[in-house]
């Protein structure tokens, strides 16, 4: 169905995969579409609890694509002849392929990256971008960009620095050197490391399952509220938080976490309601 994915959803948990893992996952034109689509599907029908996103074959990501570069209006002109109208055009598409990784953090329901092997320039900015992130023991983690004579655009320079010391992400950004798992580990950019693929995979599939068993309302407004306050002051997200407190806090969820709790069972949720389409 997807060019660059594979989609699954079980026991509330979304799966996506990039797929062609002998391409090195690179991010090709029709990555650019498909990742933002795939992830708004599952936000607003909210089919899914949680989302997990990993990859297969040697590498995680060797990040963008040179089709996207090569590719004529996608990127380039898009056939305006004078000047200004051209540099609007890439302005405008900067901020496409920037939309694609904000999707990740739009939607309703965790993140969570599971990366094996290289996670290079573009890929980077989209793990950056998700809610929490885990390595095999052979991964490691480039700013490809500075090695080609260009700033990262995407959202690693954005984001990067409020995930690990600023300090280690403009050594990272400015050298473009490797940061093996067990830095990134060190530093706080993964929070856990695991022997092999299957084992990282099984793992955050794991994680995500336990995350899925909470309730989807209090996971929503934690995701909220986190994000929200990496951007704002202290006090702009404690007022942000009494207001979302004052209308999205029924007692409803809580009553049934403590009846499941006395009652020796998993507590059961309501889905959160899928975005409204139509008005």
């Amino acid at each position: 169905m997807y060019e660059c994915f594979e989609v699954s959803i079980s026991d509330k948990v979304a799966h996506l995969q990039l797929k062609r893992g002998d391409e090195l996952n690179t991010m090709t034109p029709a990555f650019w579409n498909e990742l933002p689509a795939i992830i708004g599907e599952i936000d607003a029908a909210a089919s899914a609890r949680v989302i997990v996103l990993s990859s297969t074959g040697r590498h995680f990501s060797a990040g963008m694509d040179l089709s996207v570069f090569t590719g004529g209006a996608s990127i380039g002109g898009g056939g305006a002849k004078e000047v200004g109208r051209q540099r609007s055009q890439l302005w405008m598409m900067v901020q496409h392929l920037q939309d694609a990784f904000t999707a990740l953090e739009h939607a309703r329901m965790p993140v969570l990256a599971a990366v094996q092997g290289g996670c290079i320039g573009g890929a980077v900015d989209m793990i950056c971008a998700a809610d929490a992130r885990y390595a095999t023991a052979d991964a490691f983690f480039c700013i490809q960009e500075i090695n080609i004579g260009m700033t990262a655009d995407v959202g690693t320079l954005q984001r990067l620095p409020k995930l690990i010391p600023e300090g280690v992400a403009r050594e990272l950004a400015y050298t473009g050197d490797r940061m093996p798992a067990q830095r990134a580990l060190e530093v706080g950019l993964v929070n856990q490391v695991f022997d092999d693929h299957d084992a990282l995979v099984e793992g955050v599939l794991g994680i995500a399952g336990r995350i899925a068993t909470r309730s989807p309302l209090a996971v929503w407004g934690t995701k909220e509220m986190i994000n929200y306050t990496r951007d704002h002051s202290v006090d702009d997200a404690l007022r942000y938080m009494a207001g979302w407190q004052s209308g999205m806090f029924q007692p409803t969820d809580m009553l049934e976490e403590f009846a499941a709790k006395n009652e020796g069972r998993d507590p059961e949720f309501e889905d959160l309601p899928p975005r409204p389409t139509d008005i």
